[in-house]
């Protein structure tokens, strides 16, 4: 289906934006020695991303998407696991193939373009500043920005006030059922990217707007 021009484009950062995967992969299996916990893998891990750090943590330490680890082995892991993704945030992470592209082409209409991600500011703006994104975006709302984050609706509709755009002309990028959820109830339309973060389902499920492969494919599905 085609998506009529929005005024206002918001992308999510891990599983669209940026394949962070190999990073924090490899901080979950080097936090899982210093416990003497066996290590999991990036494929599993790949399938516990979307939700923070702090999930991915708790989910680390049961070795699976839900439940919850015990409080007092978790009040030891998570500052082991923030101190290795503060050294190694962006060290083997890398836009995938069609963002530069796409933005590239966004920045040639009359689009207002920000970030929207659950990823706390200390860890998401290395990372764009890294990959060279961050001053593409006009606005970055992180995980901890706000009182709340996706899939409630709040920092959606926070970017479309700042941005002085509604929210039934604005479009999201993104790559979970977090982040339709999201667009949904904030009223903004929906891509997803085919080859993100979803633990393990298919995005199509979720019934976005239309699923791509690339990001630069939104150069023929949108009414420019």
């Amino acid at each position: 289906m085609a998506i009529k021009k929005p005024d206002m484009v918001l992308i999510d950062v891990d599983g669209t934006l940026v394949d962070s995967v190999p990073d924090l992969a490899y901080c979950v299996d080097e936090m899982m020695k210093q416990l003497d916990m066996p290590i999991h893998g990036e494929d599993k891990v790949r399938n516990w991303v979307g939700n923070g750090v702090e999930r991915l943590t708790r989910r680390a330490l049961i070795g699976q998407l839900d439940g919850e680890p015990d409080d007092e082995l978790f009040a030891k892991a998570y500052p082991i696991f923030l101190d290795l993704y503060d050294k190694n945030v962006c060290e083997r992470s890398c836009l995938y193939d069609g963002v530069r592209e796409a933005i590239d082409f966004l920045k040639t209409k009359d689009v207002k373009i920000g970030c929207v991600t659950n990823k706390n500011a200390q860890f998401t703006l290395p990372i764009l500043e890294k990959l060279g994104v961050k001053d593409d975006f006009e606005i970055i709302i992180c995980g901890d920005t706000l009182d709340k984050k996706k899939p409630d609706p709040l920092p959606l509709l926070h970017a479309a006030e700042k941005m002085g755009v509604t929210p039934e002309h604005s479009l999201m990028l993104g790559d979970s059922m977090s982040d339709v959820k999201a667009a949904r109830a904030a009223g903004f339309d929906i891509i997803c990217m085919s080859y993100g973060y979803n633990h393990g389902e298919d995005i199509r499920d979720y019934n976005p707007d239309a699923v791509v492969d690339s990001m630069a494919e939104i150069k023929n599905i949108i009414n420019w």
